[in-house]
């Protein structure tokens, strides 16, 4: 019988069965008791290799689709490499460094014709073993508040995010299911953790993980395992952050805007988010290994919550605090009260 079995009728023996003086080794016991349950749960046989496996990667241009791309290479999977521009840097040494089970093909996530054209490509070189998995990597970001969008920033940053991920999901999840693998998102902390100036990015994550959520319940019957990967401050390792000055912003604002927000707001503003970018981590590793571990793992997590060990305790008890506490950590923010001084000013 599994521990988890066995933990059960131990929590079940009445507290005042048990004095005083042996409160503490109940607890000891069910801790104990939950945790080899949890080591039984993990237990299994890892994918040593990839020999026979494709795997379909997006965004594999730079940042974590890029280097993920060349990990898998070399060990030994078929790698589907999605590139927006196959001619680009990136895309070409994919194909100079990487073997000949490395294929580099043009993929934008917004087109259905570029998605249509890469279920031929992929059925076509698909390896003995199948498809292994597909892993929604391609994202973009940007950010400014909620009035200096429009409803065409939002639509454009979820037609990527959101979108392009439900665009490939759905005619390659056959495959997938087939061979009984895998199914990774990259989202982000934002997708819970609400942050100035970042609303449309945050919408298009929270919005991903929702589907993803959704589609891990429903292949669960078949096989397929969902994982969400979940970066924190990759900024300065991606290079995903869009630039721009804040001329670029100001020159975008109509009148009632300019009236509204303090040009030297929007300056320090620009400062602060590339300062914030540049601060996070210098290498995609964390991520790599994270992508590596739900690829391979005999039961990989649902979710890869990958911030500074600092930042973990925080973001894993975030999603259960009142609104009110988590909002305060804005109000506490120095940016926060500058803004707030320099408005309609």
């Amino acid at each position: 019988m599994e521990p988890v079995l066995l933990s059960v009728p131990i929590l079940l023996i009445p507290y005042n069965w048990l004095g005083d003086l042996h409160l503490c080794i109940y607890l000891a016991l069910v801790i104990c008791f939950m945790l080899l349950a949890y080591a039984v749960h993990q237990a299994g046989n890892d994918l040593s290799d990839g020999v026979g496996r494709a795997v379909l990667i997006t965004g594999c241009d730079s940042g974590f689709g890029h280097h993920l791309a060349k990990k898998l290479d070399s060990m030994g999977f078929t790698v589907f490499a999605g590139c927006l521009h196959p001619e680009g840097p990136g895309a070409q040494s994919l194909v100079e460094e990487g073997s000949d089970r490395m294929k580099v093909f043009q993929l934008d996530v917004t087109k259905e014709e570029h998605v249509s054209l890469a279920k031929v490509f992929v059925e076509a070189n698909l390896p003995e073993k199948g498809l292994h998995a597909v892993v929604n990597n391609a994202g973009i970001s940007d950010w400014g508040e909620t009035e200096w969008s429009t409803a065409e920033d939002f639509q454009k940053m979820a037609d990527v995010n959101l979108f392009g991920a439900i665009r490939v999901t759905i005619p390659f999840l056959p495959l997938v299911r087939a061979s009984k693998g895998r199914m990774l998102y990259v989202s982000s902390i934002l997708s819970f953790f609400n942050c100035l100036n970042m609303g449309a990015y945050s919408v298009s994550k929270r919005g991903l993980e929702a589907f993803a959520d959704c589609l891990r319940v429903e292949m669960a019957s078949f096989g397929v395992k969902v994982s969400i990967i979940q970066p924190g401050n990759f900024g300065a390792a991606t290079n995903i952050l869009h630039k721009k000055t804040p001329q670029d912003i100001w020159d975008e604002f109509d009148d009632a805007q300019k009236l509204t927000f303090n040009q030297k707001y929007v300056g320090m503003a620009c400062e602060y988010f590339h300062s914030l970018c540049s601060s996070g981590f210098k290498d995609c590793t964390m991520v790599v290994n994270a992508m590596l571990h739900a690829l391979t793992a005999a039961k990989p997590k649902t979710r890869y919550l990958l911030v500074s060990w600092t930042d973990m305790l925080f973001f894993y008890i975030c999603p259960i605090l009142p609104t009110y506490v988590t909002d305060s950590v804005f109000h506490m923010s120095s940016m926060y009260h500058k803004r707030k001084v320099m408005l309609y000013s």
